[in-house]
């Protein structure tokens, strides 16, 4: 799964020190999700976002989101 950071505006701020147009695999965004989870506006997370995350837990974290 190739996700294109831009496309979902949490995971670009946390991607803040990648180029614009960077792209990650799904585990290394659940990765960045769960080891940043400290930085994210939870409020203003998207539906296509939340979404994303879900697909992403259920695919990667075998249902379990572990933030830290």
């Amino acid at each position: 799964m190739q996700i294109h950071v831009n496309t979902y505006p949490q995971l670009h701020n946390l991607c803040w020190n990648r180029p614009d147009n960077a792209v990650v695999d799904g585990q290394e965004a659940l990765g960045l999700y769960e080891r940043n989870w400290r930085f994210v506006e939870a409020d203003k997370i998207c539906p296509d976002e939340q979404k994303l995350l879900g697909v992403l837990v259920d695919r990667y974290g075998n249902g379990v989101f572990m933030a830290a």
